[in-house]
């Protein structure tokens, strides 16, 4: 593992932002993909991505979202955003319990 931190610390951070706005515009674009599932999946979302980036810049929560979004996140929520699944839920908390 140290390794594979060693190979991550290398990257540029030209190149490093450059795949993180990449990563943020295709989020943007992939409105169909819930952050349910993401979280389900990933064990991260785009809310997750918007804390990391506030954190990282020192950004209020709202600031952030509205970055890592494209739009404040109330609007974004309000037109993309669907009711969550118990099965989505479930799922979503099994994720979330690998992060520890």
């Amino acid at each position: 593992m140290a390794d594979a931190v060693d190979a991550l610390n290398a990257i540029d951070d030209r190149a490093a932002a450059e795949a993180f706005r990449r990563l943020v515009r295709h989020l943007r674009h992939r409105t169909d993909a819930q952050n349910v599932e993401l979280m389900g999946l990933a064990g991260f979302c785009r809310n997750c991505l918007s804390d990391w980036v506030g954190e990282a810049a020192g950004m209020d929560r709202a600031t952030a979202r509205a970055a890592i979004y494209g739009m404040p996140y109330e609007e974004w929520k309000a037109r993309y955003q669907g009711e969550a699944t118990p099965g989505q839920l479930a799922r979503m908390a099994e994720s979330v319990k690998k992060n520890a």
